[in-house]
């Protein structure tokens, strides 16, 4: 399989394809339109038979999501869209939004309708402020259509979209502590149950999905769920976007269906640049475990990357050659994870502090071979226990390079600091190791 499938990406390459206008010549708009005349049930269903599964990284069912808001309940409904993309690596929405934000809003249309919102939200990162205007626009532009607000489409249906604009915190890339940030509290995960679908903004029903998973829904409608279906894996289905980057001589998005393997996507893309080797790749951004050589044949779908070992998370492949030095990236994405941490409950706010120490004494060459035994245990420690998956997401990376490189992190100790280091005083080229 290494035929790409663009759909999400098929005009990007058009100059005005951000435009109403560049996106309605391609059929813009008429999947809202046909399913505002469909029943809402019906509208779920068909997500539900097309095997759409979540974008943002965990990959559960779109269309179950959407069955599990209560009916004629008297409330009042809402849909919300992660936009706060932030993790390292992660950068397949923000590329999205800037070539094709109306895709999001007319997914929005159909996701509100099919679980009876009459209000949505897009909460986007605030540090990508030329998206934010983008999208912005894309939002006037609709409501002057009529697309937005009353009577949309002249359906009789209403639908108001508000465009939040995040701090640039991390966390509120989780569901509940983006809920949280938006009715104006302290963006910290909330403790679960109740789960959003039975009160979550306002503590009301609420639908949480990335931006991709929204953005795909127009295509299914227009096309049908067996045309959906007929691109991924068995439980796979359909095509998404996979953010290449790192060294590689075409970084990039490449939209495949799931199941395609890293070795086709770095014939695509020209392979590692020229001169080096792959040595180290992330499957799903910074949060995943880590991958070698040995899995650029992994079918980069849930069940494929799972059984490896690993998670697809937001399929963001940062590709890493024989120059970069395993203990500095992991300590890189470590001080990150621990910066980020709302410091809520103890085994983040704590454990990322405590490894990123550790860390720092490896890479310096200062630490002793127990301190690799200290990281596995404290990493044990803050895996599962805490609110939410930031912590999951600061030991991954850790624990896999240790299972993968741990004579690189002994290297370290050896060489009184940093084999990679230019500048360090007893490399292991002038010892002749």
């Amino acid at each position: 399989m290494t035929k790409l499938t663009p759909v999400l990406s098929a005009h990007w390459d058009e100059k005005d394809s951000f435009t109403l206008e560049g996106y309605k010549r391609h059929g813009g708009y008429t999947a809202s339109a046909k399913a505002l005349k469909m029943e809402p049930d019906a509208i779920i269903q068909q997500v539900k038979d097309s095997g759409l599964r979540g974008r943002g990284g965990a990959g559960f069912p779109t269309g179950m999501k959407w069955g599990f808001i209560p009916q004629g309940d008297n409330k009042d409904h809402y849909l919300v869209v992660n936009a706060d993309e932030s993790e390292p690596g992660t950068c397949k929405d923000t590329p999205l939004l800037l070539a094709n934000p109306h895709v999001l809003i007319e997914g929005m249309i159909i996701g509100s309708y099919a679980i009876r919102a009459k209000y949505a939200f897009i909460y986007i990162r605030g540090e990508v402020t030329h998206v934010v205007r983008r999208m912005q626009q894309a939002i006037e532009d609709a409501y002057k259509a009529g697309y937005l607000g009353k009577n949309i489409f002249g359906s009789g249906v209403d639908l108001e979209l508000v465009l939040h604009v995040g701090a640039g915190a991390y966390i509120c890339g989780e569901e509940t502590a983006l809920l949280d940030s938006l009715e104006g509290f302290r963006g910290q995960p909330r403790l679960r149950p109740p789960f959003p679908a039975i009160a979550g903004l306002y503590a009301r029903p609420t639908v949480v999905n990335n931006v991709e998973s929204i953005a795909s829904v127009p295509s299914i409608i227009s096309n049908g769920a067996e045309w959906f279906q007929s691109m991924g894996t068995e439980k796979s289905k359909g095509m998404t976007l996979y953010s290449l980057s790192g060294h590689v001589a075409n970084p990039g998005q490449f939209e495949a269906p799931l199941g395609i393997t890293l070795r086709e996507i770095l014939e695509l893309a020209g392979g590692i640049r020229k001169g080096h080797q792959l040595k180290f790749w992330t499957p799903g951004g910074s949060s995943t475990p880590l991958f070698t050589v040995e899995h650029l044949d992994t079918p980069l779908d849930y069940e494929g990357v799972s059984a490896a070992g690993s998670m697809l998370g937001t399929k963001a492949l940062q590709i890493f050659d024989e120059t970069t030095c395993i203990v500095r990236a992991v300590l890189r994405w470590t001080e990150f994870y621990k910066h980020e941490s709302c410091g809520k409950c103890t085994p983040c706010r704590e454990g990322t502090w405590w490894l990123v120490q550790i860390l720092k004494d490896l890479e310096s060459g200062k630490g002793t071979e127990a301190d690799l035994d200290k990281l596995i245990d404290l990493c044990d420690n803050i895996m599962g226990r805490s609110f939410c998956a930031l912590a999951d997401g600061a030991a991954s990376p850790i624990v896999s390079s240790l299972k993968y490189f741990r004579s690189e992190y002994m290297d370290h100790l050896r060489n009184g600091g940093c084999p990679f280091d230019p500048h360090a005083s007893t490399l292991f080229d002038k010892a002749g190791v």
